[in-house]
């Protein structure tokens, strides 16, 4: 038997990969998904894996700088014809075709939203995109358990006591969502309350089919 990856040899492999994501990840919600998006991927933390496990892996950010370093990192795991799959762009409106992803990844994105109308269209061009049995991952701020710490700044947006302002959702609103968008919720809602001064919650989807 081969001695366990040291510390040092798992940074190498995973990256700084979301914790919740690599729990997807563990147990095998992406075995059969393999073409996947990074929906405001930014330097691409979360993709060092699936792009040295031969991932299909897409990303989008609008900033320049960030972005280089995801088409940077493509390039040295996977070759020049990966870096070319991160492209410009925002949320508003993804440059990809309907149903093209087997996977979307919305990782601490979803709360920059400026309102409700720019976070259901977000949410909606996500969704658009993934494919009829595609898993949809968010972590997301959430109100969820720290109502009584949040000032108010405009309809569902507050400013939190870590100092941040962000678009809030809570557990309740969430649900409503996942069913107007007929998916399936295939884990709990999990809700991380980071010592009183954030919430951050995990949610995947399975869309369900047209």
């Amino acid at each position: 038997m081969s001695a366990p990856a040291s510390p040092a040899e798992l940074r190498e492999l995973l990256g700084s990969i979301d914790i919740y994501l690599l729990d997807q990840i563990l147990r095998g919600r992406f075995d059969a998904r393999r073409a996947l998006l990074d929906a405001g991927c930014g330097a691409g933390r979360n993709l060092r894996w699936f792009l040295r496990a031969g991932y299909e892996v897409h990303g989008v950010d609008a900033d320049a700088h960030a972005l280089e370093a995801a088409r940077s990192q493509a390039r040295v795991l996977a070759g020049e014809e990966a870096a070319r799959r991160f492209l410009p762009g925002t949320l508003d409106a993804l440059p990809h075709e309907t149903a093209r992803f087997d996977a979307v990844l919305l990782n601490a994105v979803l709360h920059f939203a400026p309102d409700r109308a720019r976070f259901e269209r977000w949410l909606g061009e996500a969704w658009r995109v993934l494919r009829p049995g595609g898993l949809l991952f968010a972590r997301l701020a959430s109100k969820q358990g720290l109502e009584a710490q949040l000032v108010r700044r405009g309809a569902e947006r507050y400013l939190l006591p870590d100092g941040s302002e962000r678009y809030l959702i809570d557990d309740e609103r969430l649900q409503e969502l996942g069913a107007r968008l007929g998916g399936r919720l295939l884990d709990p809602l999990k809700t991380v309350n980071v010592q009183g001064l954030r919430c951050m919650c995990t949610w995947v989807l399975e869309k369900g089919a047209i």
